[in-house]
This record gives structure tokens, sequence and C-alpha cells, in this order.
């Protein structure tokens, strides 16, 4: 992300609480590749903006694709009855033709109107005025996709905001599971909840195993740990059971090993020039939990960089056959099989 997602996330929590407290800016862009902030910050406006027997008269929710931007600076212009406030959002904003004549209004907006710009996959220019002058008068929210390697990190402060704790590997678990779809994380999140005792105070991965109805036994996390370690017979098992799941499909699976494996080459690429370095350099290198220091260290003891450049070269060519290329008869199971031999046999 643009500032990093913990900044993204400490402001749209700043922007909550000041909703809950009565305070509002004129104009809000909500913007990015990522709609759990966006819709968020959206829903928290319009849950304390106005009271339930103020929204008749002044609250307007409108989509892009039905309106355009005179119809908005028409009903943002107007006065409030009966309220201290009027509330404007557009949802999908990014549909609206003429978007950026809102820069006009946005110059000079009324004080007693809150207008919501709530786009969905989509940004504004920076470049250009409607960004530039809401950045000064309102509040700018840039939501973008978090990489895989951030999801850990971010699930732990998710639940650390939620007064929780999660063990690192069932932070990593559920990463997994869930791959970058923050909405999918907190779903999921709430109804664990729902099943555990009211005084649990940390989230184990049994506890997502349960309640989430994830295997960690047969998981591309687990089979990862696997081939570290270089257990061939469990290794084995593992992916025959991953290809075999009616939602597997090789792709995603490479993916998630190009992504482990390449932090092992990093960290191998690292132990060339420094062969003992401080933890804090580990955890930069690796964006790890500490946790995962051991594994990663027997990792690299079995996959040195030119082994794991190997590694790297074989998902490569399984992501090309598990887009269809060049795979004969094979079976997904017997591609994912084939594919962790030639790993352990490296």
């Amino acid at each position: 992300m643009a500032k990093g997602f913990t900044e993204t996330d400490s402001l749209c929590r700043e922007i909550v609480r000041d909703a809950r407290n009565g305070v509002f800016k004129p104009v809000y862009l909500l913007m990015g590749d990522e709609p759990y902030y966006v819709d968020m910050v959206c829903d928290a406006i319009m849950e304390y903006c106005l009271d339930e027997s103020e929204r008749d008269f002044n609250q307007t929710v409108c989509y892009g694709a039905d309106v355009n931007a005179e119809a908005i600076i028409t009903a943002a212009r107007r006065y409030p009855m009966f309220a201290e406030r009027q509330l404007v959002v557009v949802k999908e904003a990014q549909m609206m033709k003429g978007i950026e004549e809102l820069a006009v209004y946005c110059q000079k907006p009324l004080e007693s109107t809150v207008l919501v710009l709530a786009m969905h996959g989509a940004s504004a220019d920076k470049r250009k005025s409607l960004y530039k002058t809401v950045a000064k008068v309102g509040v700018v929210v840039d939501s973008q996709a978090l990489r895989d390697y951030e999801m850990p990190k971010w699930i732990s402060m998710f639940y650390q905001n939620r007064g929780l704790k999660i063990a690192p590997d069932a932070a990593a678990l559920l990463a997994e599971h869930a791959g970058t779809d923050l909405n999918k994380i907190a779903i999921e999140t709430e109804k664990m909840l729902k099943n555990l005792p009211e005084d649990v105070r940390e989230v184990s991965a049994e506890d997502i195993e349960k309640n989430v109805g994830i295997s960690r036994q047969f998981s591309i996390f687990e089979l990862n740990k696997l081939l570290a370690y270089k257990d061939s017979a469990k290794a084995l098992r593992v992916a025959a059971y991953i290809g075999s799941s009616a939602k597997f499909a090789m792709p995603m699976a490479v993916s998630a090993m190009f992504a482990y494996f390449y932090k092992v080459l990093k960290y191998g690429a690292l132990l060339q020039k420094n062969p003992r370095p401080a933890n804090d350099v580990k955890a930069k290198v690796l964006g790890v939990n500490p946790y995962f220091f051991s594994e990663y260290d027997t990792a690299v003891r079995n996959y040195p960089v030119r082994k794991c450049m190997a590694v790297i070269a074989l998902l490569k060519d399984y992501d090309f056959k598990g887009k269809g290329g060049d795979v004969g008869e094979a079976s997904p199971a017997e591609l994912m099989v084939e594919l962790t031999a030639r790993i352990l046999n490296l």
C-alpha cells in the first residue's frame, strides 16, 4: 500500500471513532483495490451521521452509474431538514460520468453536508482536481490490496484491535484459507468467535481448524513445512490429498509454494553475505513471525540458493502445466504429487 496497511488501518479507525463522536469532514473520498476499508468507513459514516428519525429527509444514497456530477452537486447543496446535517453517499462512484466536475463543489463544500464518494476496485486520478481538493478539505482513504506475505501480520493486527491474540501458525493458516480477502477474514472471525468461550483471549490453530473448517494437516501451509524438513512420506500424502480436493487449482497452489520458496531464496542469499544475521534482519528479509525462524533455518539448509532456484524453476514449469500446458493425461492430483516428488529429490 502507498502508506502501508498499518497507516491505512489507523486512519480508518480514527475516522470511525470520530464518526461515533459526531465529528465529520465535509467530503470523504474512499478508494482503492481493497474494499474492506472502503466499506468500513462508509458503513460507519452511514450509521452515525444521522439518527434514524433524520434519515428520511436528510440521507441520499445512490450509485455512480445512475447519477451524474450535476445531480450530486445539487443534492449536496441542499440544506438539512430538522437536522444538524445531511448525508449524501455515492456508492460505486467510479462509474459516475464527469466525476471530476465534483471538484468544483469540493472547493467550497457546504458545512452542513457530509458527502461520501465510495469507489470499489478503482481510484481517483491523483494528478487531477478532485483528489487534490478532497485531500485539502476532507479525507482520502486509499485502500490498496495487500500482498500474500503481508496477510499474517494484518491478521495479527486485526485480532489485536479486537482485544485478542492469534498464534502465528493460526494466522498463517487463516491467511492461506482467505488469501488476501480481508472481508472473508472478518466474516470467518465473526463466525468463529460466536463458537468460542467468551473468556478466550488467544486463538490457536486448533480453533481455526475446528471453527473455520480448515485442515492444517492437509494444507499448502503444511506441505511447505514438510518440504522444508524433507519429510517425504508425509509430504507426498498431503500433496495427493490437496491435489484431489474439489477446490484444487494448480496455479493457486504453485503461487503459495513460490511465495514460500522465494523467502527461502532471499534468506539463503542473506546468509551468503552474513552467516549470522540478527533476528531483526531475519524478520525484515523473511517477513514472518520469529516463531517460524527455526523452520526457515532448516529450509535454507535443505534448499541452499542453487537448489532453491531449481525449485522455483520447477514451480514455473508446473504453473504452466496447471494452466493447461503439456500435461498429457495426468490428473491434478498426479501433477501435484509429481511436483512434490521432484522438489524432494533435488
